[in-house]
């Protein structure tokens, strides 16, 4: 299945939805939005997920992938705004970056151990920021509320050391969004939510400079990341001049193509850093899952693979092909051997799931 991506890059991609159904049979984007809120819906609501002043807690499971995917299904339910669930999560955030000098952090030295008040101040903050501003530049405008957000962001950025540019990021030793690596991975998000920002505000002096050291970080640091953490680096660099050159792009896209299953999908442990174990000792799930799937279909497209291309358009048969009944595409955690029907065990499915819609939508 081996392809030059030179001839792929930098051409505009065919309409992903028309060619997902046209070729593997339609998808269901009405299943697919109502499991996305209802597991929203569970989490705004579960009270472990409960914070100060009323709020609760961004995930980057359920919370952060529903914000991203959600709204991209808007076209195909004829939904003319966000859902109320969606509402409920961007009021709580915005609640948040309003009073975030009074807000307590989602978790804390004294409960969670030294340097967790750090870390989830840091986290929070890109997380407030992706989130707002990818509602922003969906809508074609920039809120105070967003520049708040970033602002909040930047002030914790890291000036000076060896992880200058970086972000505080919490590290429960849990992959994929909290373990060893995953500052990196919290960086791209930064440079996402950077890259959603207009022209104009990226241009101010300030926040070129922060934007720059966090570029050079990412560039510092990427030749040590798992291919699973330059996944998303690819969505980053598709936002923001200077992090990858167009041979260092090309390099990305060849591995994963080397990567893909003969299915057409990915698997998520596959691309996972290497020396990593399930905390049970479990082996990891086999064959293609919907969260390696629908990320690195998506990262293709915003690296500008065509949808035509032989990879890409395998990647989108085998989501359009592997939407389960309820609406999810499955994928298994990579922490340990839970069980698929329990909240926890879904937590994978939920990126999975929201991932797979915006790469089969072609939508922000």
């Amino acid at each position: 299945m081996k392809q030059s991506v030179a001839i792929v890059l930098g051409l505009a991609a065919m309409p992903l939805a028309s060619l997902a159904g046209d070729e593997t049979g339609a998808w269901n984007p009405k299943a697919a939005a109502a499991y996305l809120d209802q597991r929203a819906e569970w989490w705004v609501t579960w009270p472990t997920a409960a914070r100060d002043h009323g709020t609760f807690c961004v995930s980057c499971h359920t919370a952060l992938p529903y914000a991203l995917g959600r709204p991209a299904l808007r076209d195909a339910l004829g939904d003319q705004g966000p859902s109320i669930t969606e509402q409920k999560l961007i009021n709580n955030i915005v609640k948040r970056v309003q009073i975030w000098d009074e807000a307590l952090p989602f978790y804390n030295d004294e409960k969670n151990g030294v340097p967790k008040t750090t870390e989830s101040r840091g986290t929070e903050s890109v997380l407030n920021a992706l989130i707002l501003s990818s509602y922003d530049a969906r809508d074609s405008k920039f809120s105070t509320d967003t520049r708040k957000a970033l602002d909040n962001m930047w002030s914790l950025q890291l000036k000076t050391g060896e992880l200058r540019g970086a972000f505080p990021w919490l590290n429960f030793q849990n992959e994929p969004w909290e373990a060893d690596d995953s500052q990196f991975w919290g960086a791209t998000l930064a440079a996402i939510a950077a890259g959603n920002s207009p022209s104009r505000y990226r241009s101010e002096p300030e926040v070129k400079a922060n934007l720059d050291l966090l570029a050079e970080y990412l560039r510092r640091e990427m030749q040590h990341q798992s291919l699973l953490n330059r996944v998303v680096l690819l969505w980053a660099a598709a936002g923001v001049s200077g992090i990858l050159q167009p041979a260092e792009r090309s390099a990305i896209v060849n591995e994963l193509f080397a990567k893909q299953q003969a299915d057409g999908g990915w698997r998520t442990a596959s691309i996972v850093i290497g020396t990593w174990k399930r905390r049970d000792s479990t082996p990891f799930a086999p064959g293609s899952d919907g969260y390696g799937t629908g990320l690195v279909s998506l990262a293709l497209e915003k690296a500008g693979v065509r949808g035509d291309e032989p990879h890409l358009k395998n990647a989108l048969a085998w989501l359009a092909r592997n939407q389960d009944k309820t609406g999810k595409w499955q994928s298994t955690s990579l922490y340990k051997d839970r069980d698929p029907s329990s909240d926890a065990g879904r937590f994978m499915s939920d990126a999975a799931t929201a991932y797979s819609v915006l790469a089969l939508t072609g939508r922000k």
